[in-house]
């Protein structure tokens, strides 16, 4: 029994020594004890002297206990040594993944100088430093290159949707119109501008003629017009070819005044001092005396016979008024009303365009007169109006206190013109003397 004990022992020193035989040697030595020649003869002992049983026992219980430190021991060993391996494996893989990302930046060899094959910090922080400033500034280059492209492609439109770019179409398309516009608009103030420039031109250059024309008139007469309207108009004879003809038209007209300065002595009857005729209707306004008749006012042929008596060879001064209201009508000699009357071709309006002759009365605008009707005298002053005038303005041209040219006919020498030889316009005496001629 002892033997077999003595075998096993032998046997489980033998195996420990295998298993550690690979690991460091720990300074330590066993013994093999002594085994009967039928046990394993590969297991070298050294005999020593047999023991009591006692002593044997506890010489069993050591090399038990101290058998246990050992593997103890051999354990924590291998652990550490364990530990140590997992330890070598991390940093190479923290070698070789440094490694290639190293390769993927850098296209040169892997120095020497900057391997980390355990996976320490560098020897000099500034190399890690520098390559976090150069990758910083790497991806800031790319930043910027991104953002130029993006410019660039905003600027060219190609990577504009394609809403967005309709979008900016329209709305370029609604500035161009508002433009169009704008321009149309000062275009057209532009063209009203010039045409009311191009009319207060004319109108300036007509008064301008006008005035021109007033001067000339003024010189040609040598100075016998002692003003504008200080001339007369003389028919001696009693003929159809001797007359005056105003060169303006009268307009649409719902009511007038004529005025005038006549003298005659012709008999029987003063003739036709004023007509007025118009296409369809040649008796438009007619003042007429033939025969023996009163003094006859003709509107459209509707016949208004006047209080009026000029044949004492002196001068007068006659008004006549007309309104289409009710066709009143007034008559004035020398500042006075004489008479006054209604319905003489009421609602009838004076129709425009028509042909003014003085001292002639006209079968067809303009022409064929009659000699038998034929003024005979001296006539000045003739004006018209398109209103009625006042009494009190009508008497301040009587009594010479005041004058007023008419608004629509006026008494100038541009305005007359005499045809037939006999016929002829000269200076007037002051209005004072011709009262007193009265």
């Amino acid at each position: 029994m002892f033997s077999l004990l003595y075998g096993l022992l032998c046997f489980c020193v033998l195996g420990c020594s295998r298993q550690a035989s690979g690991q460091p040697d720990d300074g330590k030595r066993y013994i093999c004890r002594a085994v009967p020649i039928s046990g394993d003869a590969s297991c070298p002992v050294t005999l020593l002297p047999e023991l009591s049983t006692g002593s044997q026992e506890e010489e069993l219980r050591n090399t038990v206990m101290q058998l246990r430190e050992t593997i103890l021991q051999q354990k924590e060993n291998i652990s550490k040594q364990q530990g140590t391996i997992n330890e070598l494996t991390n940093k190479l893989s923290l070698c070789a993944s440094a490694t290639d990302d190293r390769r993927y930046e850098k296209t040169g060899p892997w120095s020497k100088d900057k391997q980390n094959t355990m996976g320490d910090v560098p020897r000099d922080p500034n190399d890690t430093i520098d390559s976090l400033r150069k990758t910083m500034q790497g991806l800031k280059d790319r930043l910027e290159n991104l953002e130029q492209q993006q410019m660039r492609a905003n600027v060219s439109g190609a990577s504009f949707p394609s809403e967005l770019r309709d979008l900016l179409q329209r709305r370029l398309g609604q500035l161009e119109k508002q433009l169009l516009k704008k321009v149309n608009n000062l275009e057209e103030q532009k063209s009203m501008l010039s045409n009311a420039t191009a009319a207060y031109r004319l109108k300036t250059e007509s008064t301008l003629n006008a005035l021109v024309e007033r001067i000339s008139e003024l010189e040609k007469g040598g100075g016998d017009y002692k003003s504008p309207e200080q001339f007369k108009l003389s028919l001696p004879q009693r003929t159809n070819y001797l007359y005056g003809r105003i060169t303006k038209s009268l307009p649409e007209m719902y009511a007038f005044t004529l005025c005038m300065w006549i003298k005659s002595s012709a008999s029987p009857g003063i003739g036709t001092p004023f007509s007025y005729g118009v296409p369809g209707q040649a008796n438009e306004i007619v003042l007429i005396e033939w025969g023996n008749n009163p003094i006859e006012l003709l509107i459209n042929d509707k016949v208004a016979q006047l209080p009026l008596d000029v044949r004492d060879g002196r001068w007068h001064h006659i008004c006549m008024s007309w309104t289409t209201r009710d066709g009143q009508w007034d008559a004035y000699q020398d500042g006075a009303k004489l008479g006054s009357g209604d319905n003489l071709a009421a609602w009838h309006p004076i129709k425009p365009g028509g042909v003014i002759i003085l001292g002639q009365e006209q079968d067809v605008v303009g022409g064929r007169f009659d000699a038998g009707q034929a003024f005979v005298g001296e006539l000045s002053q003739v004006n018209i109006w398109d209103r009625v005038l006042k009494p009190a303005e009508i008497q301040a041209m009587a009594n010479c206190s005041s004058y007023f040219p008419g608004n629509v006919i006026s008494w100038l020498p541009s305005n007359v013109e005499v045809f037939g030889r006999g016929a002829f316009k000269r200076p007037l005496e002051m209005c004072q003397e011709r009262l007193a001629n009265a």
